[in-house]
């Protein structure tokens, strides 16, 4: 017995000591586990959670200025002010959610979290419009309508506040948790992240369609206590088939506050300034054993060169006996500088797509308007809501995805023999030569429409001036099609560009990068239009922007942005040309 209990005890330090020598090999870390990827088994509860949570945000959001106008009473310029707000809010909140997501809490965690904020910022939301005491009482035309008190404002803010967090974690997280779910390292693998982004965007461009028809018509012409409701109903579907997946989920663990090791890596680099490039970046450089099984290890590269002197060792003094770094801040990993390198080689893209949205983001300004100034009806009962027009644009958008992805690319597999045979940067180049294509067409449309109005037949005038022509506002649809096809190309690539690209522990703060693009581009919109219309409307010149489009030159303004997408596709080929994808060797 004796000799048998003194067998196994130097068994067990045969097995320590093995385990010890594998954390060494690891640098100090445990082997990693075997993930097991479910894909395609995990998508009906991620794409059935997307879908009902736009189907019940979406919407809403959407006609959030017609309810602050109609029940709340809040004069009209106060209600866009008020919604401008919150609109920006919701794009900026991504990246805190990002930021949060990849350093502390992981993708699931956020999202679980975020779902259920939006499920309650809905509810709020409801109860200020179904509950009589949380809302203004109802007046009729001519009467001198009660505004809102403090008490009722303080919850519709609170309702606010709640779809805000919501949106911060739920937009950046969403799509990279779903491609999280595929085997990057196989065949079917990366043919399924592909073909997610894909289906991703046709359900979403799909709840948009739903939320920007049916929904608002209820909640503008049923009941906004009911209109609301479904919303609600469908965000806690959302909530349902969220946590209905759980147990297959991949869930990818934080890794720490990705910035810091950004920081860390100009830090080092300015502290070894004074130092010369080393010759063989195999031999000088830092690079402890890889480890982690979902973040790629990347290969050194030539561009940005300043940056591998923080990788430089000086003595052997900087590194433990474990083979980590004593003192990060002054001798960074090789991966920790690549991992940088990427975030730069990126900026450049990522602002074109900045430039690209300047021409998407007409299509819910001055497409409405010149549409309120075109005969919109179909049939002599019928006529088309000027802010509807925007689901043509979607309506492209789901048509074209589907044909893309099942039809089109793989003929052009058998074809080329290449596994994409249009490359991310491709797609992207040809959403923005599309969207300049747009603004061309919305030039030439808008002359017809103008001639017509001035020199033709008009069927009324608006409500606060100016003439309608009788030019069919259909006329306005090819233009909205092609601005569709053009977000189905570029949009979509942008997202899974940022999502392959970015190191895989900032994937989250990858998602969030769309939705800036998205900011700055109404933010440059706003802009451009600001310095044209004070330009053009100086005294004794015509206004290209004037409130009445007949007297105007809008044609002149969609030239302008149509120049500007022309620069920005040169700039962007040039970036294209410059940029090496992430884990290439050179």
């Amino acid at each position: 017995m004796g000799e048998e209990v003194k067998g196994k005890e130097e068994q067990e330090e045969k097995m320590e000591k093995l385990e010890k020598l594998e954390k060494m090999e690891n640098g100090g870390a445990p082997p990693s586990p075997a993930i097991k990827y479910y894909g395609w088994k995990a998508m009906p509860y991620i794409i059935g959670n997307e879908t009902f949570e736009k189907l019940g945000t979406l919407g809403t959001s959407s006609n959030l200025l017609v309810y602050l106008t109609s029940v709340f009473h809040i004069k009209s310029v106060d209600a866009a002010t008020l919604i401008n707000a919150f609109s920006g809010t919701t794009s900026f909140a991504p990246i805190i959610g990002a930021f949060l997501s990849d350093a502390y809490l992981g993708r699931y965690t956020t999202l679980a979290y975020s779902s259920v904020a939006s499920l309650l910022g809905m509810f709020i939301l409801t109860l200020t419009a179904g509950v009589s005491g949380l809302h203004p009482r109802d007046c009729k035309v001519g009467d001198t309508c009660k505004t809102a008190s403090p008490g009722q404002m303080a919850v519709l803010f609170a309702s606010f506040a709640f779809l805000v967090v919501g949106a911060g974690g739920i937009r950046p997280c969403s799509m990279p948790f779903g491609a999280d779910q595929f085997n990057p390292n196989t065949e079917d693998g990366k043919r399924g992240i592909n073909s997610f982004f894909n289906w991703y965007y046709f359900t979403f461009t799909g709840a948009m369609m739903i939320s920007a028809t049916v929904i608002i018509y209820i909640q503008s012409t049923v009941s906004w206590s009911i209109g609301l409701a479904i919303p609600t109903i469908l965000m806690f579907l959302a909530c349902v088939f969220y946590f209905m997946g759980t147990k297959i989920y991949v869930k990818v663990l934080p890794e720490g506050s990705p910035f810091t090791s950004i920081v860390q890596v100009f830090s080092a680099a300015i502290k070894k300034r004074s130092l010369k490039q080393v010759k063989d970046p195999n031999q000088g450089l830092f690079d402890p054993p890889h480890v982690s099984s979902l973040v790629t290890k990347l290969h050194h590269t030539d561009q940005f060169r300043f940056l591998d002197k923080a990788a430089v060792v000086i003595s052997s003094d900087e590194i433990k006996s474990n083979g980590s770094a004593v003192d990060q801040w002054k001798l960074c990993s090789l991966q920790q500088v690549e991992e940088v390198k990427c975030l730069l080689r990126i900026i450049p893209i990522w602002t074109t797509g900045i430039i690209y949205y300047l021409a998407v983001v007409q299509q819910s300004t001055y497409v409405i308007l010149a549409a309120l100034q075109s005969d919109r009806h179909l049939g002599p009962h019928f006529q088309i809501p000027a802010a509807s027009f925007t689901v043509f644009s979607m309506l492209a958008q789901t048509l074209w995805i589907p044909f893309y992805d099942r039809l089109l690319v793989p003929r052009l597999r058998k074809l080329t023999g290449k596994e994409e045979p249009i490359s991310l940067l491709q797609r992207m180049g040809i959403g923005i030569f599309l969207s300049t294509v747009a603004m061309v067409v919305s030039a030439v449309v808008e002359v017809k429409r103008r001639d017509i109005a001035n020199n033709g037949s008009t069927i009324g005038t608006m409500l606060g001036g100016g003439a309608i022509s009788s030019m069919s506002s259909l006329w306005m649809v090819p233009q909205l099609m092609i601005l569709g096809v053009s977000e189905a190309f570029n949009l979509i690539s942008q997202i899974e560009f940022y999502y392959k690209e970015f190191p895989e522990h900032m994937r989250s703060v990858a998602g969030a990068l769309a939705f800036l693009n998205l900011a700055f581009g109404n933010y440059l919109s706003g802009f451009l239009v600001t310095i044209i219309h004070n330009t053009t409307g100086a005294e004794g010149r015509k206004n290209w922007l004037s409130q009445d489009l007949n007297k105007g030159r809008l044609d002149l303004f969609y030239w302008v942005i149509a120049g500007i997408g022309v620069f920005n596709m040169i700039y962007f080929i040039a970036c294209a040309k410059w940029y090496r994808f992430k884990g290439t060797r050179q």
